[in-house]
């Protein structure tokens, strides 16, 4: 049985495709079997793991149309060694069209559920908004990673999506539960972003993540090359800040 994690926050700019992708790559190079699902429109993921949108014939739009099934559509990413179910601009017309299917929250939850043994880990790059795309993401996933920034409007934003998850839980999907929340783009020697950190471990105790992703240029350089910024400089702060945050998280999950 795979685990499933939405990647999310409705706040935008927080690195949520960058964490999706470089956990997806930490976790393969530990020798887990991963699919990353990216279900944002602007296909950011799907480039960032080395997967020319541009060129896709098929992609998680007609998975969640029902024209096409997940092991169609999926493809490998030979820079990060995992599966990829694509995203291009084909998605953002799926807003429209599902709203008069049936089942249109849990269209990818049923897409993935032939496939729980093909994977250790299903990772969903949810886009930065809470719209049918997201709900998909959120239906379909056992447990939401929420990547943030250590500043004020991260926090506001937070109280928005944790209000968010509980709707979810309460009406769509019982399994769903916040894994953790990650720290990202972490400045150490900013005075507010120590604050911030301070007061989510306080708030939220464990759920806080022990790794710090910190601020990285060679992060953010991988992506114009389609290579995750693990494999990229696996020497760089930030890649081992994720290649050392799957190791949590795989820690994590034999306590579920």
């Amino acid at each position: 049985m795979s685990y499933i994690f939405a990647v999310a926050n409705q706040k935008g700019g927080v690195g949520k495709t960058t964490t999706t992708v470089n956990l997806a790559a930490a976790l393969a190079a530990q020798g887990q079997r991963v699919l990353l699902i990216d279900l944002d429109p602007q296909g950011n993921a799907t480039m960032g793991s080395g997967v020319d949108k541009r060129l896709l014939k098929t992609s998680v739009y007609q998975v969640l149309l029902g024209l096409a099934s997940l092991a169609e559509a999926r493809q490998f990413s030979e820079t990060g060694k995992y599966d990829i179910l694509p995203a291009n601009r084909d998605l953002a017309g799926a807003e429209v069209e599902m709203v008069d299917l049936d089942y249109r929250e849990t269209r990818l939850k049923q897409a993935l559920a032939p496939h729980g043994a093909d994977y250790d880990f299903v990772l969903i790059d949810c886009p930065p908004s809470l719209s049918m795309l997201t709900l998909n993401g959120l239906c379909a996933a056992n447990g939401v990673i929420i990547p943030m920034q250590c500043e004020y409007y991260a926090l506001e934003g937070l109280s928005d999506l944790v209000n968010t998850i509980k709707k979810v839980y309460a009406n769509l999907n019982p399994d769903l539960r916040i894994i953790g929340l990650l720290r990202v783009m972490f400045d150490s020697r900013s005075t507010l972003s120590n604050q911030v950190s301070a007061q989510l471990e306080q708030h939220f105790g464990d759920k806080v993540f022990k790794t710090v992703v910190p601020r990285n240029v060679r992060l953010a350089e991988a992506p114009s090359y389609g290579i995750p910024g693990v494999v990229f400089d696996r020497s760089a702060k930030g890649a081992q800040a994720y290649l050392a945050f799957a190791v949590e998280m795989i820690e994590r999950v034999k306590t579920f």
